[in-house]
């Protein structure tokens, strides 16, 4: 878990995980796994989406039944946050979701069938 918030490879946690931003590297620097098969899809946006959504939603409602303030105080508040709290989130849920995804040992495409069927 400590790993995935350090964008550290899920394997050994001494490589890093991405390349750039959001860009998985291609494999670890450290250990050499093999990143390729790592696709966190839309996830990481849909759960930032809900959670930061939320926040922002709860706290701006706080705000205008506590202290009542002007629209644009409003607008000066919550534009700069609904913009900049998604974007610090995005990384480390990427890389929280690329970690369960290897330690669930989960690939795209592929479906764990027991040899008896």
């Amino acid at each position: 878990m400590k790993t995935a918030f350090k964008a550290r490879c899920p394997r050994c946690g001494q490589g890093a995980l991405f390349s750039g931003f959001l860009d998985f590297a291609d494999d670890c620097s450290a250990c050499g796994q093999d990143y390729s098969q790592i696709d966190a899809g839309d996830g990481p946006a849909v759960f930032i989406i809900l959670i930061a959504g939320f926040i922002i939603v709860a706290a701006a409602l706080y705000t205008e039944v506590a202290y009542q303030p002007p629209y644009w105080v409003h607008a000066a508040l919550w534009l700069p946050i609904g913009l900049f709290l998604p974007i610090l989130m995005l990384r480390p849920m990427k890389a929280w979701l690329a970690a369960k995804q290897y330690q669930n040992n989960a690939a795209l495409g592929r479906l764990d069938l027991d040899e008896d069927e």
